[in-house]
C-alpha cells in the first residue's frame, strides 16, 4: 500500500527547496532530489517511484524526513508550527473568523484573529512556502513519469503503464496547492513541469490560476481512477469534480464572474457517485475514521507512528485541549485554541443544543475578556484521537500523535454547495433536493431524529443563503472553510457580522477590505523580482 510507504522515504530528501533564507535556492522551485538521492537512482525503478509518489502524498501529512523534526523539507522556520500543510492552513482559514482564537504569544500568531498580518509574517512564509515546495515535487515527479524517462530506465509494462496513472494524482495534488494558493494569496508563483530546470519563477493572478487549476482539473478527470475504486487516501475522479465544485461556488470572488450552474454541475456528479453521510458526526473526526471512508472524498492520511508532526492532526487535538487532555485522547494539551461565544451560539439557535455537532466545553466561562487566557472562551473537542471500536491508537503509549485522518473533502459539503448554488441561481437543481440535502444533514446532526418539537428541521421558508451559511459552520467547522465562506458572504472584513476581538477589539469592529487576501510574503518578494504585492500591503 501507497500509505505504509510513508514509512520508508526518510532518505529522499529534496534538498533547497524554497526561497527562506538562502538566496541560492531562491530560484530552484523547479527542483529535482538532491543530497542522498539523486534523480538518477531515486527515480531508477518502479519502487523508487512508488517511494516519491508517497512523499508527494505525504508532504500534506509531514514536514520533513525525520518524524516530528530534524530534517525539514523547508529550512529557516518552525518545523512544528510554521512549515505544516494542515497547522497552517487552519491557522489562515479558521484563526481570522468566529471560529477559533488563540491564547499563545507565539510571534505574530494573533495577529490572524485580529486581522491584522503583514507581509513579514512567519507563518504566512510557512504556508506559502509549504504549498510551493508540494509543487516543485510535484513537478519533479512528472518531469520523471514521461514516456521517454521511463523507456530510458527500462521501466515498460504494467510498472509504467501505474506510473502513468499516478501522474495524474500528481496533477491533482499539485492543482490543489495551487487552488489554496489562489484562495488564501491570489497570485502566486508559478512553474509546472514544462519550466526548464533554472528558469526563474514567474506569477499568475489569481484569474489566470482559476484557468489553469480548471482546466488541469478537467484534462485529467477522465485520467484518474473512477470513483471509490483506488485506495484510500489517494485521489480519484470524486477528488477532481469536488475541488472543481467548491472552485465554482467561489468563482464570483476569485474572478469576478459567478460560476453557479457549474457547481452545481459538478457537486451533482460527486453525489451520484455513491457517497453516503455516515450515522454518527463525531466518528468522522475520531482516530479510526478510516471507517468513515464512504463520506471521505479525499483524506489526509494522519499516523500517529508513521506520520509523526506537530502541524497535522496531532495538533488539532493537542491546540484545545487543557487539564483535559485524557478526553482528548492525548497525554498533555496545549492550551491554545478555543472559539467564540458567536459561533457556538450558532448551534443553540432555539434548539437547546441538541444538536450533535456542538462539541463544546467550557461553556460557563464564554467571555473573552484577555485573549491570553485560555480558559476565556468555549473549548471545542471536534477532534480527538480515541477510536470508536476502543482499540488502542498507533502511539498508545506515548499519547503524543494522532491517528486521525484529515477530511479535505466530504459529502456533506457537496450537498450544501449545491444548496447554496441553487440559491444564488445556478441552473440544474432544484429546490425540493436542495431542502432535502440540508435536512439530511440535519437530520444526521440530531441522532438520527430531528431532535425533540423537530426544531432541527428545516422548512422551505426558512431556506436561505444565511442559512446555509450558518449551516456550513456548524457542519464544517475547524475543517478549513470559515474564512472562504465569510468572504463569500461579505463578512469577514466588514461590519456586518462581528465576533470577539475581530480586529482586535473585544467586541469585533470590521477592518480594511484589504485582508480579505493574505500578503505575499516579503521574503519571496525579495528573492524573486518577478511577483507583485496584493493591493494594500
Amino acid at each position: 500500500m501507497l500509505y505504509m510507504k510513508l514509512k520508508s522515504i526518510n532518505k529522499f530528501v529534496i534538498g533547497c527547496a524554497l526561497v527562506v533564507t538562502a538566496a541560492s535556492c531562491a530560484k530552484k522551485l523547479d527542483l529535482f532530489p538532491q543530497n542522498e538521492l539523486t534523480q538518477q537512482n531515486a527515480y531508477a525503478n518502479a519502487a523508487g517511484y512508488k517511494s516519491v509518489l508517497a512523499k508527494i502524498y505525504g508532504n500534506m501529512a509531514s514536514t520533513g524526513n525525520a518524524g516530528p523534526a530534524g530534517a525539514s523539507d523547508i529550512q529557516g522556520l518552525d518545523e512544528g508550527s510554521q512549515s505544516p500543510f494542515i497547522r497552517g492552513f487552519f491557522n489562515a482559514q479558521e484563526l481570522p473568523t468566529d471560529e477559533a482564537i488563540v491564547a499563545w504569544d507565539d510571534q505574530t500568531i494573533k495577529d490572524f484573529h485580529g486581522l491584522r498580518f503583514t507581509s513579514s509574517d512567519p507563518f504566512l512564509l510557512g504556508l506559502y512556502n509549504r504549498l510551493i515546495y508540494n509543487v516543485a515535487v510535484g513537478n519533479e515527479y512528472l518531469r520523471e513519469a514521461t514516456d521517454a524517462k521511463l523507456s530510458s530506465r527500462g521501466i515498460s509494462g504494467a510498472d509504467a503503464t501505474e506510473i502513468k496513472k499516478t501522474a495524474a494524482e500528481v496533477r491533482f495534488l499539485r492543482a490543489f496547492n495551487y487552488w489554496a494558493m489562489m484562495d488564501l494569496f491570489g497570485k502566486s508563483t508559478f512553474l509546472n513541469e514544462s519550466d526548464p530546470v533554472g528558469t526563474l519563477p514567474g506569477q499568475k493572478t489569481r484569474a489566470e490560476l482559476f484557468t489553469y487549476i480548471e482546466t488541469e482539473l478537467k484534462a485529467i478527470e477522465t485520467e484518474l481512477a473512477p470513483a471509490k475504486t483506488i485506495e484510500y487516501g489517494r485521489v480519484d475522479q470524486a477528488a477532481a469534480w469536488a475541488l472543481l465544485a467548491r472552485m465554482y461556488l467561489n468563482a464570483g470572488v476569485y474572478t469576478g464572474t459567478p460560476k453557479y450552474t457549474e457547481a452545481i454541475t459538478y457537486a451533482k456528479k460527486v453525489i451520484a457517485a455513491g457517497y453516503t453521510l455516515r450515522p454518527s458526526y463525531s466518528s468522522l473526526f475520531m482516530a479510526d475514521n478510516d471507517k468513515q471512508k464512504d463520506e471521505f472524498i479525499y483524506a489526509i492520511n494522519c499516523d500517529g507512528l508513521r506520520t509523526k508532526s506537530f502541524g497535522n492532526t496531532s495538533f488539532l487535538v493537542h491546540a484545545p485541549a487543557g487539564d483535559n487532555a485524557a478526553e482528548y485522547g492525548i497525554g498533555g494539551g496545549w492550551y491554545g485554541y478555543r472559539t467564540t461565544k458567536q459561533f457556538a451560539a450558532l448551534f443553540a439557535d432555539q434548539t437547546g443544543n441538541t444538536d450533535k455537532r456542538a462539541m463544546f466545553t467550557n461553556l460557563g466561562n464564554q467571555e473573552i475578556a484577555d485573549v491570553g487566557q485560555f480558559m476565556q472562551g468555549v473549548q471545542v473537542k471536534k477532534f480527538r484521537n480515541i477510536r470508536t471500536d476502543g482499540l488502542p491508537v498507533s502511539d498508545a503509549q506515548n499519547k503524543e500523535f494522532a491517528d486521525i485522518d484529515f477530511p479535505v473533502f466530504r459529502l456533506a459539503e457537496m450537498y450544501l454547495i449545491y444548496t447554496e448554488a441553487h440559491l444564488r441561481g445556478g441552473a440544474g437543481g432544484d429546490a425540493v433536493t436542495a431542502l432535502a440535502y440540508m435536512n439530511a444533514i440535519r437530520f444526521r446532526a440530531y441522532a438520527q431524529s430531528f431532535g425533540p418539537g423537530n426544531v432541527g428541521q428545516l422548512s422551505a421558508g426558512n431556506l436561505n443563503l444565511q442559512t446555509v451559511l450558518d449551516e456550513r459552520g456548524r457542519e464544517l467547522y475547524w475543517e478549513g472553510h470559515r474564512r472562504t465562506d465569510l468572504i463569500r458572504y461579505g463578512q469577514l472584513t466588514t461590519g456586518t457580522y462581528l465576533w470577539q476581538w475581530k480586529g482586535g477589539v473585544a467586541s469585533g469592529t470590521s477592518v480594511n477590505d484589504k485582508y480579505n487576501i493574505f500578503p505575499i510574503p516579503a521574503t519571496v518578494r525579495s528573492a524573486n523580482p518577478n511577483l507583485e504585492q496584493n493591493t494594500g500591503y
